[in-house]
C-alpha cells in the first residue's frame, strides 16, 4: 500500500482516478486544485502524486516545480489532454516520471503506470538507506544457548512484533538485526540503522526524523530522516540505551503511533517500519534509576533476546574464526591465510572480553604480522600486550577504580591514534559514555 495525491479540477475525473487505486489498495488523498495540494503536502508525506496541468490557481507545472523542490524522493505522474503532449514531456523534463493521455484508456493502464512509480520510489529509497548487506553471516555452528537465541529470532522475524537485542558489546547486535530483517517479509525493503551514542542529541534527532529547511543553522535543504528512510522496512536502533530522556518521549511516540514531525516542522510523517532495538545495558536498572522510561521500555521489550557472549559459545570459535579470517586477510592483501592447529586451540582458550568485534580485530592484526601462509600462535598476542591487568596501577599501592578507568581510557586512545569511535567500541562502551569520562578525566 502506498500513500497517493491525486489531484485534478475535474471531480469525476479526480474520484475516479482515487477509486481505482483505493481498489488496488492505496491510501489516497483529494485535491481540487495545485494549491489545495500544497497544502496537504505541508501535512502528511505521499509517495505518489498524479496531477492534472491545467488547473486554476495553481497549475500543474507550478504544482510539479514546488513538489520537486521540496519533496524530491517523491514521484510525480502528470495527467495532459489530448493534443497537450508536449507540455507533459516538459513536466518529464521537469521531473515527472511519467504522463497519462485523458481520457485514460482502462483502470489497467493507471495502476500498471502507478506500479511502475512507486517501485522507482522503492528503489531509490532503498539506494539511499539499504547500508552495505551482511552477506548472509551464519550466526551459529552450534553452540546451544546461540541455537536457543537463533530458533527464537527465527520465530519473531515471521511477526512485525518490536525484537530488542540484549547482550555485550562486540557480541553481533547489528549482524544479528540483519539477519531477522533478512528473514522477514520486509527482506526486499531497506534496513536502515541509527546508533545513538555516535551522535549528539541535537545531530541525533535529525539523523532520526529529519529537519525542514531553515529549521537551524546549517539547514538549507529539506532532509529526510533515517526513520522516513526505512518506510516499508527495518528500523534498527543500536544502543538505545544511550538515548537522552528528552528524545525517548520523540521516539516513544514514533512506535506507538507511526508517525512524527521533522525537525522544524509541522507536517506529520507516518512511517511503516519493523523496530529492532539494541543496547548492552540493563535498561531495567536504567528505569529503575530513572534514566529510561519505563513506556518505552516496554515497547521495546515486547519480544527481548539474550545473546549469549562468545566465551560460552566455544563451538562458535573457531569456524566464526575461519569465517573473519577469510574477509580481514582479504583486507589486507593476504588472501588464502589459514590458522594453524595451535592457533586455533589457543583461540578457544581466549576470554574474549569484546567478542566477536575482539576476535575479528585479533585476526586483522595477526593476518598482518603472519610470515607464511598460516597463521601461528605468536601471531595471535593480544592488541593490548597486559590489557588483563586493566592497565595496573598508576600511583604506589593498589589503585582505584576511577585510576584504573582513567588509564585504560588513556591507553585505548593512544592505541587507536585518538580515535574516540575505535576506542569507545574497544572498551565496550558508547562514544557519549566515553565523551563524560574524558570530561570527567580531564582527559584530551
Amino acid at each position: 500500500m502506498a500513500r497517493i495525491l491525486v489531484v485534478d479540477d475535474e471531480e469525476g475525473i479526480r474520484e475516479f482516478l482515487a477509486d481505482v487505486l483505493e481498489l488496488a489498495g492505496h491510501d489516497v488523498a483529494r485535491a481540487e486544485d495545485g494549491q489545495a495540494a500544497l497544502d496537504l503536502l505541508d501535512k502528511r508525506a505521499f509517495q505518489l502524486l498524479i496531477t492534472d496541468l491545467t488547473m486554476p490557481r495553481l497549475d500543474g507545472m507550478g504544482l510539479l516545480a514546488r513538489a520537486r523542490a521540496e519533496h524530491p524522493d517523491m514521484e510525480c505522474v502528470v495527467l495532459t489532454a489530448h493534443g497537450t503532449v508536449d507540455t507533459a514531456v516538459d513536466a518529464m523534463k521537469a521531473g515527472a516520471f511519467d504522463y497519462l493521455q485523458k481520457p485514460l484508456r482502462s483502470p489497467a493502464e493507471l495502476r500498471a503506470l502507478v506500479d511502475r512509480a512507486l517501485e522507482r520510489h522503492r528503489l531509490c529509497a532503498r539506494q539511499e538507506a539499504q547500508a552495505p548487506s551482511d552477506g548472509g553471516v551464519r550466526l551459529t555452528w552450534g553452540a546451544p544457548s546461540m541455537e536457543r537465541a537463533v530458533g527464537q529470532l527465527r520465530k519473531v522475524a515471521a511477526t512485525d512484533s518490536t525484537v530488542l537485542l540484549l547482550g555485550e558489546s562486540g557480541v553481533g547486535k547489528e549482524v544479528t538485526a540483519r539477519a531477522v530483517h533478512r528473514w522477514s517479509r520486509r527482506a526486499d525493503g531497506p534496513f536502515v540503522v541509527v546508533n545513538c551514542a555516535a551522535l549528539s542529541d541535537s545531530l541525533l534527532e535529525s539523523e532520526l526524523f529529519g529537519h525542514e529547511k531553515g529549521a537551524f543553522t546549517g539547514a538549507a535543504v529539506r532532509k529526510r530522516g533515517k526513520l522516513e528512510l526505512a518506510d516499508g522496512g527495518t528500523f534498527f536502533l543500536d544502543e538505545v540505551g544511550e538515548l537522552k530522556p528528552e528524545l525517548q518521549a520523540r521516539l516513544l511516540r514514533a512506535i506507538q503511533e507511526r508517525c512524527f514531525e521533522r525537525v522544524g516542522g509541522t507536517q506529520t510523517v507516518s512511517v511503516d517500519v519493523r523496530w529492532i532495538a539494541a543496547t548492552n545495558r540493563d535498561l531495567a536498572q536504567r528505569v529503575a534509576e530513572g534514566a529510561f522510561r519505563e513506556d518505552l521500555y516496554f515497547r521495546l521489550a515486547v519480544f527481548p533476546v539474550q545473546l549469549p557472549p562468545l566465551r560460552e559459545r566455544t563451538e562458535d570459535i573457531v569456524p566464526l574464526a575461519r569465517q573473519l579470517l577469510r574477509s580481514r586477510a582479504a583486507d589486507v592483501g593476504r588472501p588464502g591465510l589459514t590458522l594453524s592447529a595451535a592457533a586455533e586451540a589457543q583461540l578457544m582458550r581466549m576470554p574474549w572480553k569484546g567478542n566477536v568485534r575482539e576476535l575479528a580485530n585479533c585476526l586483522e592484526r595477526a593476518a598482518i604480522l603472519a610470515e607464511g601462509e598460516e597463521i601461528g600462535t605468536d601471531d595471535l598476542s593480544p592488541a593490548f600486550p597486559g590489557a588483563a591487568q586493566a592497565a595496573g596501577p598508576v600511583v604506589q599501592g593498589v589503585p582505584t577504580l576511577d585510576e584504573v578507568e582513567r588509564e585504560a581510557i588513556r591507553r585505548a586512545l593512544t592505541h587507536f591514534d585518538g580515535n574516540r569511535r575505535l576506542a569507545a567500541e574497544h572498551l565496550g562502551i558508547g562514544e557519549r559514555t566515553l565523551y563524560d569520562r574524558l570530561k570527567k578525566y580531564d582527559l584530551s
